[in-house]
């Protein structure tokens, strides 16, 4: 299954894709999703406002991200938290904002498939 979300594919038959994007995850311009597989007719957005939820998913992967980059840094600082640190994270956060959003959008649809 996560193989399924990380090549963006439907939930439903694993064939047809999400994006109309072959590359999502270093793609900076704004995502195109489809509105329904092109293999089963399964349709990504449910309802309006479906992908409100999604936006808790990215904040988590912002986070778990954010925290790995803390993480990782203290090992090159002298200081448990030192502030320099800082703008690493940020830095993350940004490039990794895009994907986020994607991959998200991505996870929210495999967990309310069945709804």
């Amino acid at each position: 299954m996560i193989h399924k979300m990380l090549s963006n594919k439907c939930p439903n038959c694993g064939k047809g894709h999400i994006y109309n994007e072959k590359n999502i995850y270093f793609n900076f311009s704004k995502p195109r999703m489809n509105k329904e597989c092109e293999h089963c007719g399964f349709a990504f957005e449910k309802e309006p406002g479906f992908f409100f939820g999604a936006m808790y998913v990215s904040y988590a992967l912002g986070i778990a991200e954010a925290i790995t980059v803390f993480v990782i840094g203290t090992f090159f600082f002298e200081n448990t938290f030192d502030l320099r640190i800082l703008p690493w994270i940020a830095i993350t956060t940004l490039l990794l904002s895009s994907f986020n959003m994607r991959i998200a959008r991505i996870i929210w649809i495999y967990i309310l498939k069945d709804v």
